[in-house]
Formats: C-alpha cells, structure tokens, sequence
C-alpha cells in the first residue's frame, strides 16, 4: 500500500479532472459508495470459487460478529446502492460513476498493489448493444484526451450466456484433463474450480495445449454471436481498431456476453489498464428484479504510469502563482490582509506568505525557486506610502503598485498573457 504525495497527485488530478469531464460529456453521474460491504455480498455475486473471494478479500468479523470485507472491486456495491435505494423504479438516472480504493492481497508488483484505486463506470436497464459501443467510445475518448490514444490496444470477445459456459466448462474440463500431467499448479487448481481462467493463463506452455482444446464461440448461441459480430461492425465503423480475444473471459463469475480490456505494452506484465463487460444477472443474483448491466473500471495506479512513462504531462505544475513576502513583524498583519483580499478577486490563484525567518535575500531566492510568476515585497516604507513592490520574477522587472493598481497588474499578467 502506497503514500502519494502532492508532486504526484499533481498528475493524478490533471487525469482524473478530464475522465471526469469525458465522463460529464456523456451524462454519467457521480455516485460515493462504502469502502466496507457484507462479506456474503461478495461471496453471492462475484462467486465463491474465483480468486479473489478465495484469496485475496480482507475480510473480518465486526463487535457483533458480521462478517465484513474491503470491497474488492465497485460493481457490486454499486448495484446494492441501486437495489438499497430503489433507484431502478425512479428511471431518472441509469448511468454513474464512481472513484476511490479497492483492496486485495494480491502480490505486490508493478502497476499491482493491495490498495489501488480505480475509477469504474456502470449503465443500468439497457439492453441492446448500443450501449456497449457507448462504453466502448467513451473510454476511446478518455485515450484521446489523454493522448494516449495510439498506446492501447483494445482486446473484444463474447463469453456467451451461463447456460453456455456451463456446457463449454465441461467439455473444457473434460479435455484438459488428459493433458492434467502438463498443467502447472495453478492450472491443475482452477481445473476443479474455475476452468475458464485457464484460458487467459500467461505460460505458454499452457497455450500450446489450449489450441487443439475446444472454443467457446462454438457453445454461445446464434442470436448472440450476430449481436457480437453487430457490435464489431459498429465499432469498427467509429474507426476504432480492435483485436477478437477468444481466450478473453475476465476474473469474475458474474460476466456475459461482451467483455473487453484496454492493453498497453508500456508497462510490464501488468498490462490492463482498464477492463469491463456485461453482467445481466447480477441484479437477480443479488435478490432483486432481472436488469441488465454494463460496466467498466480503470486501474488509476497502471494509467498514471502509462502516463509516466510517455513522459505525458511532464511541464511543471506550478504550486505558486504570487510568493507574499513581508520584511518585518510589523509588515505580517498587512501581508496576511493583502494575501485575503488576493484570493477573494482571483480565487483561482496561488498565493504564497513566506512566514519564515530568513533574510530578504533568502525570501527572494525561495519565491523564484518555487516558480512564482510575482513576487510581492511589503516593508515600512511602503506601508507608510500605500503601494506594495512587485517583481516579474519571469521578466525580471520591479515596479510599486497601489492596492488598486495591484490588482489590474494580476489581472494583466495571469488572465491577459498573450
């Protein structure tokens, strides 16, 4: 689990502020959900037998004895809220958002953390595939925006409904066990309790079996595959470029038909950046009416190193915009006055009082290394004059304004720069 620090966050902010407007753009609504949930929620609906509900949840027992969990991902705390709180019979609102941390003991590695935090989307009630090219052109916009468009791959495939799973399971699990003796212990686990996660397995001695083994496209119904193939067309017509990934099944039980994941290879192993799919019976999974669902979440910590490492937003974030400097105690009240009635006008700026006790030379040298455009120096004399010195610390002039004048001057240099 990591600290993050305001260097950092700089850049988390910069990302999150044009998601959340992308996000705007296409109507989808905030939403703030608990970071704690019942353990059976996530037992019931994500399935006792993945890996994240055997391994990895941070679960434990409150005063009373509860059974609680950190959730581990968004989805279905956000379909509790929905159930919870009535809101499919308000049909107002069916498309939110939502960002913050997630937790699961996993191993820590690159672009992999026990705490991570993710900013997930989900769409209620609508069921053609028209809203799975809506999510699928939404997160191509968020790649666009950030200019990382070019660097991310986008992987499609359909896992068909569970009555085709069912059956692709077994004939999945009946073949694999002739090769059982090949299979490596990770494998030879989910071969008894999650077969469909061999599939996307990364040995590739595992691969080399899996092409002579069954497909699951040959078990998902004809209507559903031209729903699939529809889809394709339609984002193919948006130009957006795709790669089919038949082995594609995702890590959580409560899928069907269209999943998909955003992959970059600028970032190791670890190479998802963001993920979703369909999840139509979450919701009669979870003790409520049939409704359909789509979804998505972005691993935050995996973009911002995308990020990084395309040297994306790399101009220094300015932390000051006017370094206030005062020459004696007696100057402090007036500085801290000037300072307020500053941020009044521009609230949007950056103002900076130098309280140390340090020279003025020590003062003026801090506010050119914080990277402050003015510098305001406020002495006796001044005071006694009613006008402030300033300096352009970027054109290196110095001129004493009156408070009036001050305020023309910040305007000219922050809201008038050609």
């Amino acid at each position: 689990m990591h600290d993050y620090f305001p260097e950092e966050l700089a850049l988390w902010k910069r990302i999150e502020n044009i998601l959340k407007e992308v996000l705007m753009s296409y109507c989808y609504l905030e939403i703030r959900l608990p970071l704690l949930e019942k353990t059976e929620l996530f037992k019931r609906a994500i399935g006792n037998i993945t890996d994240i509900v055997e391994k990895e949840m941070y679960s434990f027992q409150d005063r009373k004895g509860h059974s609680l969990t950190l959730r581990p991902e968004g989805t279905v705390g956000c379909i509790r809220a929905i159930i919870q709180n009535c809101l499919l019979k308000k049909k107002k609102h069916h498309r939110f958002w939502y960002l913050g941390p997630m937790f699961r003991y996993e191993r820590p590695q690159m672009g992999r953390y026990r705490q991570f935090y993710q900013l997930g989307a989900e769409v209620f009630g609508i069921d053609t595939k028209d809203i799975d090219l809506e999510i699928i052109l939404l997160t191509n916009r968020f790649w666009q925006r950030l200019g990382i468009h070019s660097h991310l791959t986008l992987e499609i495939n359909s896992i068909g409904s569970q009555t085709a799973r069912v059956q692709y399971k077994t004939e999945l699990v009946s073949f694999l066990k002739k090769h059982e003796s090949l299979l490596d212990e990770d494998c030879k686990r989910r071969l008894y309790t999650n077969p469909l996660r061999i599939l996307d397995s990364k040995n590739q001695e595992i691969q080399k079996i899996l092409k002579d083994g069954p497909l699951l496209k040959n078990y998902i119904d004809f209507s559903e595959n031209v729903d699939f193939k529809n889809l394709c067309n339609m984002i193919s017509f948006h130009g957006i470029k795709y790669r089919y990934n038949p082995k594609l099944v995702r890590g959580l039980d409560y899928y069907n038909n269209t999943v998909f994941e955003w992959k970059s290879s600028q970032i190791g192993a670890q190479n998802t950046i963001c993920a979703g799919g369909r999840y139509d019976n979450l919701f009669q999974e979870m003790g409520s009416q049939k409704t359909s669902g789509i979804g998505f979440a972005i691993g935050m910590e995996r973009l911002v190193l995308l990020m990084k490492s395309l040297n994306i937003f790399s101009d220094v974030i300015k932390e000051v915009d006017i370094y206030v400097i005062f020459l004696s105690e007696e100057n402090k009240n007036y500085a801290v006055k000037l300072s307020e009635e500053i941020r009044n006008i521009y609230p949007k700026l950056k103002v900076f009082i130098n309280f140390f006790n340090q020279n003025i030379k020590k003062k003026i040298k801090n506010a050119v290394i914080s990277s402050a455009r003015l510098a305001i120096l406020i002495g006796d004399n001044n005071m006694k004059q009613n006008h402030v010195l300033v300096k352009d610390l970027k054109k290196r002039t110095e001129h004493c304004f009156e408070k009036d004048e001050l305020m023309i001057k910040i305007n000219d240099v922050f809201y008038r720069r050609t």
